[in-house]
């Protein structure tokens, strides 16, 4: 099965530039990612992390 794709990706010209461009995207996302972690209010985050808990309560109250 690699020797049928390896085979058919050496007839593509220009086909080692996927892998790199591949890789600069992922680092890109992880780097963007990393950044509004840092800079992201803590205000925020808190009310974000309460999210699950909050709906859990509303069908805690409904359900009485």
């Amino acid at each position: 099965m690699l020797k049928y794709i390896k085979g058919n990706l050496e007839n593509i010209d220009g086909v080692e530039i996927y892998p790199m461009i591949s890789l600069l995207i992922f680092f890109i996302f992880f780097v963007v990612l990393f950044w509004w972690v840092f800079t992201a209010k803590k205000a925020h985050i808190a009310e974000v992390s309460n999210i699950p808990l909050e709906l859990d309560n509303n069908e805690n109250e409904e359900t009485l």
